[in-house]
């Protein structure tokens, strides 16, 4: 297993435009310097220190994401296999394409051979470019070989160096979405101090560097900041097409980088057509942002060598119609994504399952509910307050408007702002309201979707806390409204709340930066050398999806199954191969396993002995619940189970019984791991 210890040593080696319906507040706050001149010249002096501040603090945060990446494992001292065990489950899959591709002698042969793979899934051919997102390791290992680096720059610090790289993107899009939404650069810097002090809860990027949802979360946000600018009121053509264009190329990079992009694509469809429906935004703006949601995932789906899973997903069936879909889904005969739906199906409470593939997604923490302590962190930092604050007062002013809109067809309010006199909101606040609350509600029922929530939390709140437009609604609901105290309390409780995070936060992020530990993995690292050295390079390897990603990536042998489970067929090879922890005879599993070209199986004790999931989630609990089986120990078992004519293969197995020897020889043990060759015997 992968731990953490502390080290025994070290050695030496157009942003700042305000409000069109709020010309009073404007006159008040451009008071200072008089004169058109001295106006422009006070707005670009603004809007470059604002520039700078998100430049650097975007680079800061790059850096000290990095920082803690390298103090976590001391990367720079630990051996490369270390490293790439370092990269867990289906991190090190993806990252094993960047090196097989730098490994080829030619680019060329670099991509035939991801065109035309055969190692990843044993005895079958597969497409990668095709399966996988896997768009972004090409192109790495492309700049790698065309620009003159290698003399000072390791492979791996190139790849890590990229997605720390992204991150300044992503906490500048954030930092740029606030200020388009408030008017002032100071709600940017306070969503960029809140994403840094709630980074538990924001990112995991310093642990998990190249998952998937790393590459696509900056684009995201960049695509966020482009859809709230171009839903600004009264932009110039080319202002809106220029945005457009950015929403556009934003919107391809998120799709082409995450598997999951047409879940979150379909959200933010969701969000356009609720508030379209309510007349809250142009309803010109909202089918502009549909076609490009269209054309960004066809765009993909092209790139993917039409990728069926992408062809019939729910987006494309919402924004183009439901009967077209059904009948496109119904030709594909799509399977890819269904264990998504028996997924949902089960978690909502539509039924008990026993299918395997979603009881795997159940069963782990990542799929569960969001926990209540998040709440707590957030709150610790003010941020969940803030947040709930400028929710209320925004969320009232919606629903405010769009009822005043449904009563009164006849009298629509200008496309600029929403409502009615003393109750206002533009597109882009009602936007942002709306994907706040959708990917909220994501969140809290699936942990792992949090990042997409908590991030955007930032930025809502702190654009609620320094907007003219909140304070106006609050103060006039209150009957306490007047241009001067609506422009002291918008700049001095971001102010305040500053001051609060930096003084109470500092120390923390100081204690973490000189807080140094290492890579600790030896059973591991003692595995992945013993199969470079004892096994041939054609052998195929059986085991659990996690460890199999590093057996692809350190010693690049072919597995049987992988991490990647976004296909019908190979997760019913995974779930067969995972029979090797149910309670099945030596020649079912030898079988079972040969039938995948295995030649060695590898078992772990952390799974077949398990104690980390509670009773009933346990892989062994799943896989005899799977196959009719009573579950072992103190679980409640359904009447209908019975007890397995057999006992638990990778428990017996290691008896050294004569069942098992005739087909399996142990070639190796450590504590964690125990590698079986297969007999050629049927």
């Amino acid at each position: 297993m992968n731990t953490i210890r502390q080290r025994k040593g070290i050695k030496n080696t157009e942003v700042s435009e305000d409000y069109a319906a709020q010309e009073e507040n404007v006159k008040l706050e451009h008071k200072l310097p008089s004169g058109s001149t001295s106006r422009r010249l006070w707005e670009t002096l603004s809007f470059t220190l604002g520039g700078t501040i998100a430049l650097c603090v975007g680079v800061l945060t790059s850096v000290y994401l990095a920082t803690l990446h390298e103090n976590d494992l001391w990367f720079s001292n630990i051996k490369e296999v270390e490293r790439e065990i370092s990269f867990r489950t289906e991190c090190g899959l993806y990252y094993s394409y960047y090196k097989q591709m730098l490994q080829a002698p030619s680019l060329m042969q670099g991509l035939h051979g991801l065109m035309y793979d055969n190692k990843t899934e044993s005895m079958r051919t597969i497409n990668l470019l095709q399966r996988m997102n896997i768009y972004q390791e090409v192109l790495l290992s492309i700049l790698y070989r065309v620009l003159p680096i290698q003399t000072y720059l390791e492979p791996v610090y190139f790849y890590i160096y990229t997605l720390f790289g992204l991150q300044a993107i992503y906490v500048t899009a954030l930092y740029t979405t606030s200020w388009l939404l408030s008017g002032t650069w100071l709600s940017g810097l306070l969503a960029a101090f809140w994403y840094v002090t709630n980074r538990i809860d924001t990112t995991r990027v310093e642990f998990t560097v190249p998952l998937r949802e790393n590459w696509a979360l900056p684009f995201f946000a960049v695509q966020t900041a482009a859809v709230t600018y171009f839903l600004r009121p009264n932009l110039q053509p080319l202002s809106e097409r220029l945005a457009l264009l950015a929403v556009f190329v934003s919107t391809f990079l998120f799709s082409l980088t995450w598997q999951f992009n047409q879940f979150v694509v379909l959200l933010q469809a969701l969000v356009l057509f609720t508030l379209d429906s309510l007349d809250l935004l142009p309803a010109l703006k909202a089918s502009w942002l549909y076609g490009i949601q269209i054309a960004g995932l066809l765009l993909v789906c092209a790139l993917q060598f039409l990728n069926s899973m992408i062809l019939g997903s729910l987006l494309i069936s919402f924004n183009l119609s439901v009967l077209t879909a059904r009948r496109l889904q119904k030709t594909l005969n799509l399977k890819s994504d269904e264990h998504i739906f028996k997924f949902l199906k089960a978690k909502f409470g539509f039924g008990a399952t026993r299918d395997f593939d979603a009881n795997l997604y159940l069963c782990e923490e990542a799929f569960g509910l969001l926990p209540l302590n998040t709440f707590e962190r957030l709150s610790d930092t003010l941020l969940f307050s803030a947040y709930l604050f400028v929710l209320c007062v925004t969320g009232t002013a919606a629903l405010a408007g769009a009822l005043h809109n449904l009563s009164d067809s006849t009298h629509r309010p200008p496309t600029g702002s929403v409502g009615t006199g003393a109750v206002s909101l533009r597109p882009a606040t009602a936007y942002n309201l709306m994907h706040s609350v959708l990917f909220g509600l994501l969140a809290l029922s699936t942990m792992r979707m949090k990042y997409l929530w908590t991030s955007h939390m930032c930025v809502f709140a702190s654009f609620g806390l320094c907007s003219p437009e909140t304070w106006e609604l609050l103060l006039k609901a209150i009957r306490l409204y007047n241009p001067k105290r609506m422009c002291v309390m918008r700049y001095s409780v971001p102010i305040l709340t500053l001051l609060y995070v930096s003084y109470k936060f500092w120390p923390e992020v100081m204690a973490e930066l000189s807080e140094l530990r290492e890579f600790h993995d030896p059973d591991t690292v003692e595995l992945m050398n013993w199969i470079n050295s004892n096994t041939p390079r054609t052998a195929v390897f059986a085991g659990s999806m996690q460890l199999l990603a590093g057996v692809k990536l350190c010693t690049g042998r072919t597995l049987t199954n992988h991490p990647h489970f976004e296909d019908s067929s190979l997760r019913e090879r995974t779930k067969a191969v995972y029979q090797i922890y149910a309670k099945r005879p030596a020649e079912h599993v030898h079988g079972l396993l040969r039938s995948f070209g295995t030649d060695y199986v590898i078992l772990e004790d952390s799974i077949c002995y398990e104690r980390r999931h509670r009773p009933g989630c346990r892989l062994r609990d799943l896989l005899d619940l799977a196959n009719g089986h009573t579950m072992d120990g103190p679980v409640q078992n359904d009447p209908d189970l019975k007890p397995a004519d057999h006992p638990r293969f990778c428990e017996e197995i290691k008896r050294d019984l004569p069942p098992y020897t005739a087909f399996f020889t142990r070639v190796f043990q450590n504590k964690t791991f125990h590698v079986y060759k297969l007999s050629r015997n049927k």
